[in-house]
């Protein structure tokens, strides 16, 4: 889709005609990316925390969506390719400086490790689930062995996996939207954020639930100051910077990203975690859908609004 580049309402006299404007691919993968690493980041601090037995929603049962969650990401971003054939060159090189490097490197990690964590606890869902080849059962005590590993290996991971989601857009900087270092720790905190409400429906407990609604409660709350110190830093910099981040306070972008992300996705969710902490009964699932709802929101706002800035020559 072809779209016509809008700067503080006004169309932009220097028009790219050749601009693709990314679909719907890449928002999903970075939303879907950020979910896994929260999901995982708890499970692996948890257990290295030694709660397993008291935590076990987080560590042992919501990880079993992980890997779908990451193969239907890289699908996403596999069907955005345009060269699909030729994806396998970004093993052929490790470039610190390239966030693309760095994400291809980590996903390689993250995917097969989700997958054996996943596996390690399938009896949480099968209690009599029972590996029929004895080399299957040997490589599951290897890694049960090792398990203290995966999870210090889950929270590094899991913690890069959610930083590279909003890093991928800031490398950008032809796009003045993007161009900012706070996409990084909020596209982050908006991962745990999503991973703490989806460990709320994994929960075996009122306490383990009561304590990851406190996390997403502190998570929300620092989501609101990156935004509000991402739009206060665009308003002190360049003019270009300001032009983009009008377009979210009085621009073409204002209502969505206030109402479904702010609003709907954080606001809202925020006050029913806690009329739920003071004893009120909340069904689960309308907060949980909420904050996940505003977490895409989030992604998709951010990059089609992204594309819509850009420096004027």
């Amino acid at each position: 889709m072809r779209e016509e580049i809008i700067v503080s309402g006004r169309m932009n006299p220097h028009i790219d005609p050749h601009l693709e404007i990314w679909h719907w691919h890449i928002p999903l993968y970075l939303f879907l990316g950020g979910l896994a690493a929260g999901i995982l980041f708890f499970a692996g601090l948890y257990f290295i925390l030694g709660k397993e037995n008291k935590y076990t929603g987080a560590v042992r049962r919501a990880p079993i969506v992980v890997p779908f969650l990451l193969v239907i990401g890289l699908l996403a971003l596999f069907l955005d390719l345009r060269h699909k054939l030729f994806f396998w060159q970004l093993y052929t090189t490790i470039k610190i400086q390239s966030p693309m490097s760095w994400g291809a490197w980590t996903l390689m990690g993250i995917t097969p490790l989700s997958i054996v964590w996943a596996a390690l606890h399938i009896r949480e869902f099968f209690p009599n689930w029972d590996w029929k080849f004895s080399i299957l059962k040997d490589i599951e005590k290897f890694f049960v062995q090792y398990k203290i590993v995966l999870a210090w290996a889950m929270v590094i991971l899991g913690v890069i996996l959610g930083i590279y989601t909003g890093i991928l857009f800031s490398a950008f900087n032809a796009r003045p939207l993007w161009n900012t270092s706070i996409l990084g720790p909020l596209f982050l905190t908006s991962g745990l954020s999503a991973g703490a409400a989806v460990i709320i429906l994994f929960a075996q407990s009122k306490k383990e639930r009561l304590l990851f609604a406190k996390l997403d409660l502190m998570l929300i709350g620092i989501e609101l100051f990156l935004i509000v110190h991402m739009f206060m830093g665009f308003q002190a910099s360049t003019q270009v910077q300001i032009d983009a981040a009008s377009l979210f306070l009085g621009g073409s972008y204002t209502a969505p990203f206030w109402i479904f992300v702010v609003g709907i996705g954080m606001i809202v969710p925020a006050i029913l975690e806690i009329l739920e902490l003071f004893h009120k009964k909340i069904p689960v699932i309308i907060p949980v859908v909420l904050v996940l709802f505003g977490s895409l929101m989030l992604r998709f706002i951010i990059a089609y609004a992204g594309q819509l800035s850009r420096w004027l020559y």
